[in-house]
C-alpha cells in the first residue's frame, strides 16, 4: 500500500508539472518580428529590431531558467494585406505567440485586429498612430515606444510657444500621417497657432517638389513634416535645394529617427527640433547596450524603435514566466500588472488602455562642431515626465477604460 501511494504521489506530481509545462504552447515561446526589412523603414526598424529581440532573450536567460524562446522575422513591405497574411499564417500554423515592432500604422492596425481575434499578443514599437490606445485599443495589444499624440505635444507645443504660429503640413497619405497631422494640428490650435493648409503625398515617394512648392506658396512659418524615414529625409534635402529655410520658413520634423539624422548629416540636420522616447547616449546602461548593438549591427547605432523592441520583449518574457503561460490575453494582462523595469527605459508602467508610460525628450540636433563622435547627434532640451508625455487615458476613447 505504501509503495502504491508513493507511485500515485509521483504520478500526481508529474501530472501537475506536465500541466504547468503544457501552458507553454508547443513547449516554446515564439516571437515574430514583423516590419519593413528592405524599404523606407528598414534602417530604423528592420533587421535591427530582430537583433534587439534576440538580445532581449539573451539578457533574460536568468529569468527564463530553461524556457525555450525562438525568434522569426518577416518583411511586411509596408502593405496591410501583406502584413495581415503573414500574421494569420504565423498565428494559425507556425506557432507564433507574440508579434513585435510593426512600423507603418496601417499594417499595425490590421495586425492589431487579427491578434485580438486569435487571442495572441501584440507589442507595438514601430507604429505611431495613437488610435492603438484610443478607438482601436485591444486587450491583446501594448503600444510601447511612442505615438502621434506624444510627438505632437512634445514638438508642436514647443515650436508654437517659441513663435512658430502658422503651419502647413506635408502629410504621408496613410493612417500614420493622417493621425500625426490631426494630433499636431490640434496642439497648434490649442496653443494659439493656426493651420493654413496641408497636402498629402503618396507613401513612399521620392519627389517632393510639387508638395514643397505648395508649402512655400502658403507662406506658413512652419512646414510640418507628418511623415517618417526616407520620406522625411528626402523632403528635408529637397527643401534645402529649394532654399526654403534660407527664405525664412522653418521645417518641423514631426517624427525623426537617429538613422534619419545620420542619413542627412549634421550639416543639413543641425538645429532640427523633435521629440523622441529614447536616445542611446543618455546614461551608462543605454550606452553599454548601444555599443553591444552596434557591434552586431555593422556599426549602426540603435533607434528608439529598436530599443523599444528590446524593452517590450524583456517585459513580455517576465510576464510569461510569472504566469507560466504564453496565452496572449493572459500575458498582456500580466504585463499591465507588473511594473516595467529594463536597462533602456528604466522603471515604468503599462496602463489599462495598453499605453506604456515613460518620459519623452525634446531634442535638438547638434552642430557638426558640437559632435564628439559617431552618432553623437542630439542635445536634450527638455524632459517631458511620463505622466505628461502621453495622452490622458480618459481622453482616448478606449473601450477598455471604464
Amino acid at each position: 500500500m505504501k509503495f502504491r501511494r508513493k507511485l500515485l504521489s509521483a504520478a500526481a506530481i508529474l501530472a501537475i508539472a506536465g500541466a504547468a509545462h503544457a501552458q507553454i504552447s508547443g513547449n516554446v515561446v515564439k516571437i515574430g518580428v514583423l516590419n519593413d526589412q528592405s524599404g523606407t523603414y528598414a534602417d530604423l526598424a528592420g533587421p535591427g529590431s530582430t537583433l534587439a529581440a534576440k538580445m532581449a532573450i539573451e539578457d533574460s536567460k536568468a529569468i527564463l531558467k530553461g524556457l525555450k524562446v525562438e525568434v522569426v522575422s518577416a518583411d511586411h513591405q509596408n502593405k496591410p494585406d501583406v502584413g495581415s497574411a503573414i500574421a494569420r499564417k504565423w498565428y494559425d500554423s507556425e506557432g507564433v505567440d507574440v508579434i513585435v515592432d510593426v512600423p507603418t500604422s496601417s499594417v499595425a492596425l490590421a495586425v492589431n485586429q487579427i491578434t485580438k481575434e486569435k487571442g495572441k499578443a501584440f507589442l507595438v514599437s514601430g507604429a505611431a498612430t495613437s488610435d492603438l490606445t484610443g478607438k482601436a485599443c485591444s486587450p491583446n495589444t501594448i503600444h510601447w515606444t511612442y505615438d502621434t499624440w506624444e510627438l505632437a505635444n512634445g514638438t508642436g507645443s514647443a515650436i508654437v510657444k517659441t513663435g512658430g504660429k502658422t503651419w502647413f503640413f506635408l502629410t504621408a497619405d496613410y493612417a500614420f500621417g493622417h493621425a500625426l497631422e490631426r494630433d499636431t494640428a490640434a496642439v497648434v490650435v490649442k496653443n494659439g497657432g493656426k493651420v493654413v493648409g496641408s497636402v498629402r503625398h503618396p507613401f513612399p515617394t521620392a519627389d517632393f517638389s510639387s508638395f514643397l512648392l505648395q508649402a512655400q506658396a502658403s507662406k506658413a512659418q512652419i512646414i510640418g513634416l507628418a511623415n517618417a524615414g526616407a520620406d522625411t529625409t528626402n523632403a528635408i534635402k529637397q527643401a534645402a535645394e529649394f532654399g526654403i529655410v534660407k527664405a525664412g520658413q522653418n521645417l518641423a520634423g514631426m517624427l525623426v529617427f537617429l538613422t534619419d539624422v545620420h542619413a542627412l548629416g549634421l550639416n543639413t540636420a543641425q538645429g532640427l527640433i523633435f521629440t523622441t522616447s529614447w536616445y542611446w547616449d543618455m546614461n551608462d546602461a543605454s550606452r553599454a547596450w548601444a555599443k553591444r548593438f552596434a557591434a552586431a549591427n555593422g556599426g549602426k547605432y540603435p533607434t528608439m524603435v529598436q530599443a523599444g523592441v528590446y524593452s517590450s520583449v524583456i517585459h513580455y518574457l517576465k510576464a510569461v514566466k510569472a504566469i507560466n503561460s504564453d496565452d496572449g490575453t493572459k500575458v498582456i494582462a500580466e504585463m499591465k500588472k507588473l511594473p516595467t523595469d529594463d536597462p533602456l527605459f528604466g522603471k515604468g508602467t503599462v496602463r489599462a488602455d495598453g499605453r506604456k508610460l515613460h518620459p519623452a525628450y525634446l531634442v535638438e540636433v547638434k552642430k557638426p562642431s558640437e559632435s564628439k563622435g559617431p552618432y553623437d547627434y542630439y542635445k536634450i532640451r527638455a524632459t517631458i515626465p511620463a505622466d505628461q508625455a502621453f495622452r490622458p487615458m480618459a481622453d482616448g476613447g478606449c473601450p477598455l477604460v471604464k
